[in-house]
């Protein structure tokens, strides 16, 4: 029996930026070429970060680290995150005034490759780089105990590839535009954290509240955003990805005082959640042909359809099933129970809806509750 392989921890990308930054100070004021910077997280612990390069320029200085996400990589993995470092002199630091803090003598900006913040509900405000205030603090308190007394650094952070990374995460989603975000709580990517990602998610919601929607559509994924702007109208900003995690999103809905939700997306994803299934991924739950089959059942199809049903290779396959037999009326019946399950999981603390879509894009079932809130929206359900 193979040993157990223990999961390596990478290195967030905020983390990645102060240990740049740090070295590049350090040659540009002492003259040393590190190959390794130690920076501390907010909770006091060290962490050791590979330098990539460091080279001298004119009057400052660049260095870099790969972006290692170890056994837990992300579209960061790989990426090159790079500190350019400039002197700021005496009063143009700190506009003629005392310094009174660290934050006074670094300036902290983005280059190339870092997103910009382009609508509100972020750490960040808008017209700011996407560097949360974590790395920020991170990067700070990496260079300041190597700066000269009276001197400032201005700290450019760019990644090389980094607006391409982006359109593979919920940047453009989230407003921010441009590049990746520099982001990291505790300067350490644990791996294989599902509860990372899921928290990843919920700053969607909180984006939807900045633009002033207490109502808001959740749905597994880009299709289904494409789905509800294109076919329903509803505003980008409503729309929020959930990917597998219904339970925990409706949850962090009743969390942040969401009035109503609208759970939206292809019709066999939210079957499941007729069936009970609030973690829709199909290695943890995957009752839909059997939700099918036994609401199918329920509405007089006999055993052959049922075992048809049962039998189908996918959702659509059994779609047809269902059509061919004329059981379409089951579709709303399932939608409407998955609403009921829905609101059944958070005890009543949300009004849910329930979209149902085929592959094509043809809306195939939309419960009351889903009718009445659009109605309420302007929305075209």
């Amino acid at each position: 029996m193979p040993a157990y392989k223990e999961l390596r921890p990478g290195i967030t990308t905020g983390a990645s930026a102060a240990a740049a930054a740090q070295a590049a100070v350090i040659i540009l004021f002492k003259g040393e070429e590190i190959r390794a910077a130690t920076v501390k997280n907010p909770q006091g612990r060290e962490i050791t970060v590979p330098v990539h390069s460091v080279s001298l320029y004119g009057n400052g200085a660049r260095a870099s680290v790969i972006k290692d996400g170890g056994d837990d990589p992300d579209v960061t993995d790989g990426l090159e995150i790079t500190a350019t470092v400039s002197r700021i002199d005496g009063a143009d630091f700190v506009n003629g005034a005392d310094v009174v803090s660290e934050a006074d003598v670094v300036e902290i900006t983005g280059g190339p490759g870092v997103g910009t913040v382009t609508k509100p509900g972020l750490q960040v405000p808008v017209g700011e780089p996407a560097i949360n205030p974590v790395p920020r603090q991170m990067i700070t308190e990496a260079v300041c105990s190597f700066l000269p007394e009276g001197i400032g650094v201005r700290v450019e952070v760019s990644v090389p590839g980094g607006a391409e990374a982006a359109r593979k995460t919920l940047n453009p989603k989230l407003g921010i535009e441009g590049g990746i975000s520099i982001l990291g709580t505790t300067g350490i990517v644990e791996p294989m954290s599902e509860d990372a990602f899921k928290r990843s998610l919920v700053p969607q919601i909180e984006m939807a509240m900045a633009h002033g929607y207490s109502t808001v559509v959740l749905t597994p994924g880009r299709l289904g955003e494409k789905w509800a702007a294109g076919k329903l109208g509803i505003p980008p900003e409503a729309v929020v990805q959930m990917s597998n995690f219904v339970g925990y999103m409706l949850n962090a809905c009743v969390r942040l005082k969401i009035k109503n939700v609208i759970l939206l997306g292809h019709h066999s994803k939210l079957t499941k959640v007729a069936g009970g299934c609030f973690h829709t991924h199909n290695k943890v739950s995957d009752a839909r042909l059997e939700t099918l089959a036994a609401y199918a059942g329920l509405l007089g199809a006999g055993s052959g359809v049922i075992r048809q049903l049962l039998a189908a290779n996918t959702s659509e396959g059994a779609l047809e099933i269902i059509r061919d037999n004329g059981l379409t009326e089951v579709m709303p019946v399932i939608a409407a129970r998955a609403a009921k399950r829905a609101e059944e999981h958070v005890f009543g603390g949300l009004r849910v809806g329930v979209v149902m879509f085929t592959m094509g894009g043809e809306v195939l079932a939309a419960d009351k509750n889903a009718v009445e809130i659009g109605r309420e929206m302007n929305w075209q359900i």
